[in-house]
């Protein structure tokens, strides 16, 4: 089963591009707030802490080959710096099972390319941040582990951890996995595809000609990572005889030149370059090859990417199936087709065996399972999950594409397949089947009865709130992270047959360091109705009344409101976001709204979107703020926001902008409306810019451009740039320093 890890930058794993923004438009000006040094029990470097209060749970839980361990990444010094531990089912008890000998990841000791991939993935954690489980014959239970300085491995003996392959920051190993049976492990140095048989220590090299600055092997693209959620370039074989992997040409996409202007040095050492596929123009070219894990020719599959076919435009998913049967799915230019392909490896031809199309556009998801020939009824077949009903449901096919009738059905979604049972023809999954608020893990039949009756499926977790799961080996148990607004992570063991609790892995302690001190309560959930009727979900942070007296309250609307995030759900998350929660104990009242358009609503819910960014989700923002006024809660002309806009779509990604937008040459009036600096010109109040200069995914171009419309406009504005941070500031005294000079804008405008 797959392992889980929640230890990315909790408020800040969001889809949309954003960049480090905030804005406050009051329709007046407003003396400055006083300062309530009494009260001042919430020191503003508090913000900052990682981890968040609660978020010191274990993370990347997997159990081992056998099931009788459950590893999992634990730091019991509760700080990013994590190692990896071990939860003995036999002997109940916690032990450790790889300490880092060099101390393991920190933000100084990885290589360029690591970093841009951990940008790209939000991760923030330390020390150790991923391992596998080396699934071999041997008795001995073993983990691989990736750090920059190598490849180690570590049995559960307690035996010092081996060396296996060194790393080095010129030379880094890149993305390394193991096969299957644990016996080799696939990894990429200088852009190239490598293996080194573990049996004998041989490393051999697979792949030829890629230089970095045009062609990769075995790399994720930009636009994979940063859109599509396919983080890595190279697929095992289920038998671990081949490997699949892309081939990623970058020359026909013009270098975007990032100037490091906070460096004291000139020259290449102080820019770097990268392929950003602007919206509206070429995408990379990609190609799909297969080699043998022995070393030979590569056999090319019949499929080219970002080439002049619109219909072949994105390489999103490639899955093994068995028999050695290669698929891949193939999204168009427009989003709006998916195919799923399968070759022949041996010559690379292809059939497509289905073809989804879907409007407004095609959500990417990984619940493509195969089914195990041989093993059950299912002969080779598939699970699927489409939207084609406007919810995301399982569906079951054979192996020639055909559908067999749906899993599950209603008006709310599968988010994610746990486990398949096939014998016992049981599909686990999580789901929103009790509300969009809340993640459940619940179980169905895999094909539905003879008369087509589809029983409603039976839910294994208990407690409201958000539950992520990850189930053994023998579909007998699992394990549930579970958190609430009430309650922090806490990890449990549990039944499978009926979700009972076997045992508890981690409780939260009794006192969290700083819950009390800072007095953080969890936010009241309320729900508005759109001006079309639509069901809205917010989140209320209201100041003590006891300090501050009765509303109304000076407001900060906190929005994101793009596709594929929700901010408003019953999750820990939201109780310890803490700059809401710093501003409320500023006497400030904090307000989210989910508009239409936010995510795990459906497909029509999001696709209110379409060509109409800036539209809808503005539309239901002042819906909120009305909601606001009129319950007494907000003083109306004291209510300010916060967010994070691409100023301009022509300015963002391909993927994104054209998914949401359309083409800049079809959409002419839409990216206009949609962009933020053509509308300063109707803008009052006072506006705090916040950037960071170095950003690879929203350019500092976009804060730039806003700048020479505000000033065309003579519109009044201020600037915040940090010269060496990207989408994120990672350096803890540019963090402090940020919220420091936010809240100082706040108190003297808002």
């Amino acid at each position: 089963m797959q392992s889980v890890d929640e230890s990315k930058e909790k408020k800040t794993n969001l889809k949309r591009p954003r960049s480090l923004s905030l804005h406050d438009m009051p329709v007046t000006d407003s003396p400055a707030t006083q300062t309530l040094d009494h009260y001042d029990i919430f020191p503003v470097k508090d913000i900052v802490q990682s981890p968040l209060p609660g978020y010191v749970a274990p993370t990347s839980v997997s159990f081992s080959p056998d099931d009788s361990l459950i590893a999992y990444l634990f730091s019991p010094e509760e700080t990013l710096s994590r190692k990896v531990f071990a939860f003995d089912l036999n002997a109940v008890k916690q032990d450790l099972f790889f300490s880092p000998p060099d101390g393991g990841l920190d933000e100084s000791n990885i290589s360029p390319e690591e970093k841009l991939r951990r940008e790209r993935s939000r991760e923030r954690g330390l020390g150790v941040t991923r391992y596998e489980w080396v699934k071999t014959i041997s008795k001995k239970k073993t983990i691989m582990v990736p750090l920059p300085g190598g490849i180690y491995f570590q049995d559960f003996s307690g035996s010092k951890p081996v060396l296996k392959l060194p790393s080095t920051s010129s030379s880094p190993i890149i993305d390394p996995h193991l096969s299957p049976d644990g016996t080799m492990l696939a990894y990429i140095r200088e852009y190239e595809l490598h293996v080194l048989n573990l049996l004998y220590n041989e490393q051999r090299q697979l792949t030829y000609g890629a230089n970095g600055n045009t062609v990769t092997h075995g790399l994720a693209e930009y636009i994979a990572q940063e859109e599509m959620d396919r983080k890595t370039g190279y697929w095992w074989s289920l038998d671990g005889k081949f490997i699949a992997f892309t081939e990623v040409d970058y020359s026909e996409i013009p270098l975007f030149r990032i100037m490091h202007q906070g460096k004291s040095s000139v020259g290449p050492e102080a820019q770097e370059d990268h392929a950003y596929p602007f919206a509206g123009a070429s995408n990379v070219k990609v190609r799909l090859g297969v080699v043998s894990t022995t070393g030979g020719p590569v056999t090319w599959m019949d499929l080219l990417c970002g080439g002049p076919n619109y219909d072949d435009e994105y390489l999103a998913r490639v899955n093994w199936m068995h028999a050695n049967v290669l698929t891949a799915q193939v999204v168009n230019r427009s989003q709006t087709k998916l195919k799923i392909l399968k070759f022949d490896i041996k010559t690379g031809k292809k059939d497509v065996v289905m073809v989804e199309e879907l409007n407004p556009w095609i959500n990417l998801h990984d619940c493509f399972t195969p089914l195990d020939k041989g093993a059950s009824r299912y002969s080779a077949g598939f699970i699927w999950a489409s939207e084609k009903t406007g919810f995301r449901h399982l569906y079951l096919h054979d192996a020639n594409g055909t559908c067999l009738g749906p899993i599950t059905r209603g008006d709310w979604m599968v988010e994610q397949i746990a486990g398949i049972n096939e014998a016992a023809g049981l599909v686990y999954f999580t789901g929103t089947l009790d509300g969009p608020l809340e993640s459940h893990l619940y179980c169905a039949k895999l094909c539905p009865d003879e008369n087509s009756t589809l029983q409603a499926p039976v839910r294994l977790t208990h407690g409201k709130g958000k539950h992520v799961v990850v189930l053994d080996h023998h579909m007998r148990k699992f394990v549930d992270i579970y958190d609430s607004l009430d309650s922090p992570p806490r990890v449990s063991l549990c039944n499978l047959i009926d979700g009972s609790v076997i045992m508890s892995i981690y409780e939260p302690p009794s006192t969290i360091p700083g819950l009390e001190r800072l007095q953080l309560e969890p936010p009241e959930i309320v729900h508005i109705q759109a001006n079309d009727g639509t069901r809205l979900y917010g989140a209320l942070y209201k100041p003590d009344a006891t300090r501050f007296g009765p509303p109304p309250y000076k407001t900060l609307i906190s929005v994101y409101g793009g596709p594929g995030v929700q901010l408003v759900y019953d999750s820990w998350i939201n109780t310890v976001d803490m700059r809401a929660q710093y501003l409320r104990s500023k006497g400030i009242l904090v307000w989210k709204l989910d508009n239409r358009g936010t995510a795990r609503r459906g497909l029509k819910f999001e696709g209110y979107l379409k060509g109409s960014i800036g539209r809808v989700d503005a539309e239901d923002q002042l819906t909120g703020a009305e909601w606001l006024i009129k319950q007494g809660l907000a003083k109306p002309a004291h209510i300010g926001l916060y967010g994070a806009p691409v100023t301009s779509w022509d300015g963002y990604d391909t993927f994104y902008t054209e998914k949401y937008m359309g083409f800049p040459s079809e959409g002419a009036e839409s990216f206009e409306y949609g962009s933020v600096m053509h509308h300063v010109n109707k803008m009052k109040g006072r506006l705090l810019l916040v950037h960071g200069m170095i950003d690879e995914n929203v350019h500092f171009r976009h804060t730039a451009r806003l700048v020479n419309a505000l000033v065309a406009a003579g519109k009044p504005y201020e600037l915040l740039i940090f010269p060496d941070e990207r989408h994120m500031p990672r350096r803890h005294r540019d963090r402090i320093y940020m919220e420091e000079r936010i809240w100082e804008f706040i108190d003297r405008s808002l």
